[in-house]
């Protein structure tokens, strides 16, 4: 019949990053990765490292979540070592309001191209991005956007 609802693939935008991605694992030999940095314990975490891994996942991204635990003083060898060039902090709104702008700031300097946080930044947002927090990622953020964002800074064609 005709005059029907037009065909919608709601797919395609992941599918042209992850598109993307892959083409950069056949030419460099491994996929372009994020660093979790993950602030405190497992229970503060795990939800938003989660999320995080997952989101990123979608674009073909590699999230690296070792070590488990960072801190201000241990984030930038571990960043360094995971071989990533962006980083996400993990971790509950109490630690971020502690902690999250000395671990931003330790990023940028160890070389971090883009710092993402992982929840929304609430009033800390401002003391955030002084410190470097580039990003935002959370449950409805747009995600296609942020992707594509991470790709490009990433230098992914």
């Amino acid at each position: 019949p005709a005059g029907g609802l037009p065909r919608v693939r709601r797919d395609e935008a992941y599918e042209a990053l992850r598109t993307r991605a892959d083409a950069h694992l056949a030419a460099e030999g491994g996929r372009p990765r994020i660093f979790l940095a993950a602030l405190g314990p497992a229970a503060a975490h795990t939800a938003r490292a989660s999320f995080a891994t997952n989101l990123f996942q979608a674009g073909g991204i590699e999230a690296v979540h070792e070590p488990v635990t960072v801190t201000a003083e241990s984030v930038a060898e571990a960043f360094t070592a995971s071989g990533a060039r962006m980083a996400c902090l993990c971790s509950s709104d109490k630690l971020y309001a502690e902690g999250a702008a000395a671990v931003a700031e330790r990023l940028k300097a160890a070389g971090a191209t883009r710092v993402y946080l992982a929840g929304r930044p609430g009033a800390q947002q401002e003391e955030y991005e002084r410190a470097g927090v580039d990003g935002y990622v959370f449950a409805g953020c747009d995600a296609v956007e942020v992707l594509s964002s991470a790709l490009d800074t990433m230098g992914v064609a």
